[in-house]
C-alpha cells in the first residue's frame, strides 16, 4: 500500500513537471525535453509566487555560456506562466482537501496518542480563552450601557472632545476584542483551492489576534511596572510638570521683559506681554496644586487600562493628558501668534500701499491702485510704530513657539508609536523567522544537467547552477536534427524582513502629506498655529456587537477549535 502511494506521488510529480514545462515540440527528426523538478507546494511549508523581486541573483552565471542558452533566449517566452504557477499551487491544495474530507469519516480510534493529546490541549485552550473572552465581553457590554445612558450629558461630550485620541483607541480595542472570534472563522472556500490563497487568508485571519496579543502583553508589562513603582512615577511626573513651568516659562518671561541677548526691546510692550504670561502661569500652578492629590490615582488608572486594553490605550491617554497639562503654554502661544500674525499682515498691507498695489481677493493677485495723500499719511503713521514693535513681538512669539513645538513633537512621537504598534505584522515576522519559505517572491532555476545529441557527435554539458530569476527565462526548444534533454530544479526567492514590514509602515503615513513640514514651516513664519497631530492612519473602528453571552462563548470556542492543526496520522496507515 505504501509502495503504491509512493509510485502515485512520483507519477504526480512527473505529470506536474510535464504540465509546468509543456514538454518540448515534437518534429520528424528530433525532440527537445525539459524536465523541471520542484517541491510540492503545501500549506505551511512552501509555495511559488511570481511577484517582483529586486535583489541579487542566487547564483552567478558562468562567463562563457553554452550555445543552447543563447538559443533559449531567442525563443518566444511562455505567456501563461502565471496560470502554470497557479495550477501548481492549486493541485496539492485540492488533493489535501479531498484527503481531509475522506479521512474525517474514519473513526477517531485510529488516531495516535500524540494526536489525542494535541486535541485535548486544544480543547482546554479553547475553553479557557472562550471563558476569558466572555468575561471581557460582559465587562465591555456593561461599560457600553453605562456610557449610552450618559451620552447626552455635557460632561460626556466635553470629555470625548478633550480625550479624542483615547476615545478612538478604546473603540478600536473594544472592536478587536469583540470581533476576533468572527474574523478567526474559516469561511473562505476560495482560499482552500490554492496554497497561495490559503497562506494569504491565514495571514489576514491571524493578523488581528496577534496584534491584540502583543499589545496586551506590552500593556501588562508596563501596567504592572507602574503599579509597583507608582510613587516614583508620581514624583517624576511632578518634576516633569513643574520644571518647564518654573525653570523655563517663568525664567524665560522675566528674561524677555529685560534685555534678552543684548537686544533693546520696547519696555512697555514687553512688560505687558510678560505680566500676562506670568499671570497665566501662576493660575496654572494654582490649579496644578489640586491635581497633586489625584496624581497617584491617575497613575494607577493608567496601569489598569494597560493591563485590560493593552499599551495603545494608556499611551493615547498620556498624549491627551500632555495636551491638557500644557494647556497654558498652548493658550499663551495662541495669544502671541494671533498678535504676531495680525502685525505681519498689517505691515504687508501697508507696504503694498507704499508700492501702489492692492491685493485682489477675488482673483488672488496684486492689482495696481491709486491711493490718496491722506491714505499715504495714515499708512506712514501706522507703519512706523508697527515696524518698531515687531522685534518685541517676534521675541515673545519665537519663545512660545519653541515651547509649543516641543510639546507638539512629543505628542506626534506618541501618535507614531501607537500607529506602529497597530500596524506591525507580528505574525508575519514570527513566521518569517521560523519558516522563510512561506514568503516567496519570484522563481529561479538550478540547471542540473544538459544532454545534447546531434547527428555528427554528441555534446554533453553539465552545470552546477544557472540562475534565471525572470518569468521569461523558460522557453521551448526545437532544432532540426538535434535533441536536447535539460534537467533543472525550480527554486523560490524569498522576501526580506524589510520587504514584509515596510509596506505596513507606509500605510501608517498615507494620510500625511509630503508638504506637511513645508506648510508647518510657512505657518511658523507667518504666525499660524500648526497642528499637534501628524494624522497617521489607525485601524478602522468596528460596529458594536450585541449577542447573548452563551452564544458569544460558543463562538469563541468554535473559532479556536477551527484553528486546531489537522492530525494526519491516519493518512499514512
Amino acid at each position: 500500500m505504501i509502495l503504491m502511494k509512493f509510485m502515485v506521488e512520483i507519477f504526480t510529480v512527473f505529470l506536474n513537471c510535464i504540465t509546468f514545462t509543456g514538454t518540448g515540440d515534437w518534429c520528424l527528426n528530433a525532440m527537445s525535453t525539459y524536465v523541471i523538478l520542484y517541491e510540492t507546494p503545501r500549506y505551511g511549508a512552501c509555495h511559488f509566487s511570481l511577484s517582483f523581486w529586486n535583489s541579487s541573483k542566487k547564483a552567478k552565471i558562468p562567463l562563457k555560456e553554452p550555445k543552447w542558452i543563447d538559443e533559449l533566449h531567442q525563443k518566444q517566452p511562455l505567456n501563461d506562466l502565471d496560470a502554470v504557477i497557479l495550477a501548481m499551487n492549486s493541485a496539492t491544495a485540492s488533493k489535501m482537501v479531498f484527503e481531509r474530507h475522506v479521512g474525517s469519516s474514519r473513526s477517531f480510534t485510529k488516531l495516535s496518542i500524540i494526536c489525542r493529546l494535541i486535541a485535548l490541549v486544544w480543547q482546554l485552550l479553547a475553553l479557557s480563552m472562550a471563558s476569558l473572552s466572555t468575561i471581557f465581553y460582559i465587562f465591555l457590554q456593561f461599560l457600553h450601557s453605562l456610557l449610552s445612558f450618559g451620552s447626552q450629558s455635557w460632561i460626556y461630550t466635553a470629555s470625548k472632545r478633550l480625550f479624542n485620541t483615547t476615545w478612538i483607541n478604546i473603540q478600536i480595542r473594544c472592536g478587536q476584542i469583540l470581533f476576533w472570534p468572527i474574523l478567526l472563522q474559516d469561511n473562505d472556500l476560495r482560499s482552500q483551492s490554492c496554497v497561495e490563497y490559503a497562506e494569504k487568508a491565514a495571514l489576514h485571519k491571524h493578523s488581528m489576534w496577534s496584534s491584540l496579543a502583543v499589545d496586551l502583553l506590552l500593556g501588562n508589562l508596563i501596567g504592572f511596572s507602574l503599579l509597583f513603582n507608582a510613587e516614583s512615577v508620581c514624583l517624576w511626573v511632578l518634576d516633569f510638570a513643574n520644571d518647564p513651568t518654573n525653570e523655563l516659562l517663568r525664567t524665560g518671561c522675566v528674561w524677555l521683559m529685560g534685555v534678552p541677548a543684548g537686544f533693546k526691546l520696547n519696555t512697555e510692550l514687553a512688560g505687558v506681554l510678560g505680566m500676562i504670561s506670568l499671570n497665566a502661569i501662576q493660575i496654572w500652578s494654582t490649579l496644578w496644586f489640586f491635581v497633586d492629590s489625584l496624581l497617584a490615582s491617575l497613575v494607577k488608572g493608567l496601569a489598569i487600562l494597560g493591563i485590560l486594553f493593552g499599551m495603545t490605550v494608556p499611551a493615547a491617554l498620556v498624549r491627551d493628558m500632555i495636551v491638557v497639562v500644557m494647556l497654558h503654554v498652548s493658550t499663551l502661544h495662541w495669544m502671541i501668534s494671533l498678535l504676531y500674525s495680525q502685525q505681519i499682515q498689517a505691515l504687508a498691507a501697508l507696504w503694498r500701499l507704499f508700492r501702489g498695489r492692492k491685493w485682489n481677493p477675488l482673483r488672488q493677485r496684486l492689482d495696481s491702485y491709486e491711493y490718496t495723500v491722506k491714505q499715504h499719511i495714515v499708512g506712514s503713521l501706522l507703519f512706523t510704530p508697527l515696524l518698531l514693535l515687531l522685534p518685541t513681538t517676534s521675541v515673545f512669539y519665537i519663545f512660545f513657539t519653541m515651547m509649543n513645538t516641543s510639546i507638539s513633537l512629543i505628542c506626534m512621537l506618541i501618535e507614531v508609536i501607537i500607529s506602529i504598534i497597530h500596524a506591525t505584522p507580528y505574525i508575519k515576522i514570527v513566521l518569517w523567522l521560523v519558516r522563510r519559505r512561506r514568503f516567496p517572491a519570484g522563481i529561479w532555476f538550478e540547471i542540473v544537467s544538459c544532454h545534447s545529441n546531434s547527428v555528427n557527435s554528441p555534446e554533453i554539458v553539465s552545470l552546477d547552477k544557472i540562475s534565471s530569476p525572470s518569468k521569461n527565462s523558460l522557453h521551448q526548444e526545437n532544432i532540426s536534427g538535434r535533441s536536447h534533454v535539460l534537467v533543472s530544479i525550480l527554486h523560490s526567492n524569498f522576501l526580506t524582513i524589510g520587504q514584509i514590514v515596510i509596506p505596513h509602515y507606509r500605510q501608517v503615513f498615507t494620510r500625511v502629506s509630503r508638504s506637511y513640514f513645508a506648510r508647518s514651516a510657512y505657518g511658523v513664519l507667518t504666525g499660524k498655529r500648526i497642528s499637534s497631530t501628524l494624522g497617521t492612519k489607525l485601524p478602522s473602528t468596528m460596529p458594536w456587537m450585541l449577542i447573548p453571552y452563551k452564544e458569544y462563548w460558543c463562538l469563541c470556542r468554535n473559532s479556536i477549535l477551527a484553528c486546531m492543526p489537522k492530525c494526519e496520522c491516519h493518512l499514512f496507515q
